[in-house]
């Protein structure tokens, strides 16, 4: 049975181009998992509050979150950092205290950008947070892509084939990473003894 993962697109854009990249990841995602977006546009801002009475859009997100096994991050780098929306969203997914709807998800990030760097910075302190949420994440492959129109097709089909193998890769190694952390956080799970 395939895992369910959790696809965040960082970018509310229409015709963002990250969500061109998340088009062409759940195309080349292997059999093993499921891809389903989990939208960010409807929350609210973050409200500390709301918490304890979210509106029915927090209580949607969180649930999708948690029902998923995994999550893909795929976004673009704002100001040198997290664009605000999916900074908000996680915000949200980790209150109030204690509801932490990401904890123990294995969670990639990638993302794409027109310039030379391709979210480098982003992703860093984008790791800084999901650890603080005790998210493991796949740390390699690194996937930064520098984006050129010629790369995909308006269906998200990937026309370059140098980048369609770096992403069927990176799709393939993310896969790995959530069967071994599944493995290791399962309900009765004993691990490794001498």
């Amino acid at each position: 049975m395939a895992h369910r993962i959790g696809y965040l697109i960082g970018s509310l854009a229409h015709d963002s181009i990250n969500r061109v990249v998340a088009t062409a990841l759940v195309k080349l995602a292997p059999p093993s998992l499921e891809m389903v977006e989990i939208p960010i546009r409807d929350l609210p801002l973050y409200n500390r509050d709301d918490e304890l009475d979210p509106v029915a859009a927090v209580t949607t997100f969180k649930h999708a979150v948690e029902r998923a096994e995994g999550l893909l991050i795929v976004s673009p780098e704002y100001n040198r950092s997290i664009p605000g929306a999916l900074k908000n969203a996680i915000d949200w997914g980790s209150r109030p205290w204690g509801h932490n709807s990401f904890a123990r998800k294995p969670t990639g990030i990638i993302g794409a950008s027109t310039g030379a760097i391709g979210t480098a910075v982003m992703q860093s302190s984008m790791r800084s947070v999901l650890s603080f949420l005790n998210a493991p994440q796949l740390n390699a492959p690194e996937a930064y892509l520098t984006y050129r129109p010629e790369m995909f097709g308006p269906d998200g089909t990937v026309e370059d084939a140098g980048t369609k193998k770096f992403l069927e890769h990176y799709m393939e190694e993310y896969a790995a990473f959530v069967e071994r952390v599944l493995s290791l956080t399962a309900p009765g799970h004993v691990g490794d003894q001498d």
